[in-house]
């Protein structure tokens, strides 16, 4: 919604006893191609506006809307953005969407910021614009709209299909939403949903985070996976530890969760993972220890519940962590934690069988088994120390081999899958060194000899790219071991992989 009222003259007073009265209302574009003219300078507004104009410079890389104080020197001006990096030029069109409602009533100056290919940057100012929310009539809400088409359910497609985990956020969710569905172009969206967030007390809920995530994806036609995880204190066991995540001691408890959670949001729910990395006693910590016959009863009861709802929902089995360890206690290898699972029943309830694979410093070429060499890799695990767990398609294969030899017919939901770069951060978090063995050419070489794999495989149905907005939501922590994954790097530049992964998808689906 869009208000304008007239006030200039309470401006231009205003100006004057400034000594402003030179200050013009709209700066002169430093490209001609980078103009708003939408809304008009001197404008009031409100809720959610819509910016026109043209962003169509030569080389243009990205561009972004961002605020200051009119009454501030721009050159010396503290800029927020209130919208995401986009890269589509636009032409006498919308140049983007502004929530008015998340930034405080006052007077700006509104820049298009652009940035381009060889350096150089662009700038148009339109000021002054004043935002009063206070006493606007609400914004009514977008209607919400199913993410499958009518008639076409997740579960009846078998085709590869292409998503990215997206992190909730609470002022730009449409703007990420954008960003995943436009300009990454995916067709699904993974969150991950701590169940004791949203059920601190039994029977007490706050949908908040998912109320601002579902809608927002499906409004942009994007299918969302749900990674469900982490019962509740009160849910758990009586006297395990509950500072170490962990099971229910009731499944029935999770299921329960769960269904109010797929009926909460008819049709914008695709898939439901049931937990995750529960071979890892960090996120299966019970006292019935790593228990694969546990998980399974936990599976089971998520999926009859899942599928009382809807079903036409995908239930997918909680991915596994590629291990090594394999003493029973910290950790399941895990091969030898799959076959525990098919043998206590994991393909009478699954629809797709769950895989992670966070690439390490490893092209998703080599088997396992056929490494060649890297003198100049820090972290040596793949070359000096052999082992399935390194391997991108040694682990897929492992665990599609594993499905057809028990007879089931379950494809593979990749719900994470990357590679690290350390490159153009200020440092990585303990543990994760190994990011700086990848360049962010090989990260970008990497992810999409990956999507050719599974593509052409014919042995996965999802697969989900870690990340896309991790690293910019944590401010590119140094210590934050999600940063590196992150296909968006500092300063909302769109890293190499970005690029790559839509031009792939693209062609992929037919649209380039």
């Amino acid at each position: 919604m869009n208000r304008t009222k007239s006030w200039g003259l309470l401006l231009v007073l205003a100006l004057l006893v400034l000594g402003l009265g030179a200050f013009p209302a709209a700066a002169q574009p430093e490209h001609p191609d980078v103009v708003i003219t939408e809304p008009a300078a001197m404008s009031t507004i409100s809720g959610i506006v819509t910016v026109t104009g043209t962003v169509n410079p030569p080389n243009l890389s990205f561009y972004y809307l961002e605020v200051a104080s009119f009454l501030a020197d721009p050159a010396s001006a503290v800029w927020t953005p209130v919208t995401l990096p986009a890269n589509t030029p636009v032409t006498n069109g919308p140049i983007a969407q502004w929530n008015t409602a998340m930034t405080p009533d006052d007077t700006y100056a509104l820049r298009l910021h652009a940035f381009m290919t060889d350096g150089t940057e662009a700038a148009f100012l339109q000021r002054p614009l004043r935002v009063a929310n206070a006493g606007a009539p609400a914004v009514q809400p977008t209607p919400q709209v199913q993410a499958t088409p009518a008639g076409v359910r997740p579960i009846d497609e078998t085709r590869f299909e292409l998503g990215v985990q997206v992190q909730v956020s609470h002022d730009l969710m449409d703007q990420w939403a954008d960003v995943a569905a436009n300009q990454l172009g995916v067709n699904w969206v993974k969150m991950q949903v701590r169940w004791e967030n949203f059920e601190p007390e039994n029977d007490v809920f706050d949908w908040t985070d998912t109320d601002l995530f579902i809608p927002a994806m499906a409004e942009q036609g994007v299918n969302v996976l749900v990674s469900v995880v982490t019962a509740p204190d009160w849910a758990r066991e009586p006297g395990v530890n509950v500072q170490r995540h962990g099971p229910p001691a009731d499944p029935a408890e999770y299921a329960e969760f769960v269904s109010e959670l797929v009926a909460r949001y008819p049709g914008q729910i695709g898939a439901v993972e049931v937990w995750n990395e529960q071979n890892l006693d960090r996120e299966w910590t019970s006292i019935q220890g790593l228990s694969a016959s546990g998980y399974v009863n936990l599976l089971a009861a998520a999926h009859d519940a899942i599928k009382a709802v809807d079903p036409g929902i995908i239930v997918v089995s909680g991915a596994l962590s590629p291990t090594g360890l394999n003493n029973g206690v910290q950790a399941w290898d895990d091969f030898t934690y799959m076959d525990q699972m098919i043998a206590a029943g994991l393909l009478n309830y699954a629809d797709c069988v769950g895989a992670h694979h966070n690439g390490l410093n490893l092209s998703p070429d080599f088997e396992w088994n056929q490494v060649p060499n890297d003198p100049t890799a820090r972290f040596r695990g793949p070359f000096d120390n052999p082992h399935h767990s390194w391997s991108f398609r040694s682990t897929l294969q492992g665990y599609a081999q594993r499905i057809r030899n028990a007879g089931g017919d379950q494809q593979l939901c990749v719900t994470e899958f990357g590679w690290p770069s350390a490159t153009g951060l200020t440092g990585v978090a303990n543990g994760l060194e190994f990011s700086f063995d990848n360049t962010l050419e090989e990260q970008r070489d990497f992810t999409v000899k990956a999507l050719d794999f599974m593509s052409q495989s014919g042995d996965v149905r999802l697969a989900f790219l870690w990340n896309l907005n991790y690293g910019p939501q944590a401010g590119w922590a140094a210590d934050n071991e999600n940063v590196p994954w992150s296909i968006i790097g500092p300063d909302f530049v769109f890293r190499p992989v970005f690029d790559a992964v839509r031009d792939w998808n693209r062609a992929f689906e037919g649209e380039a």
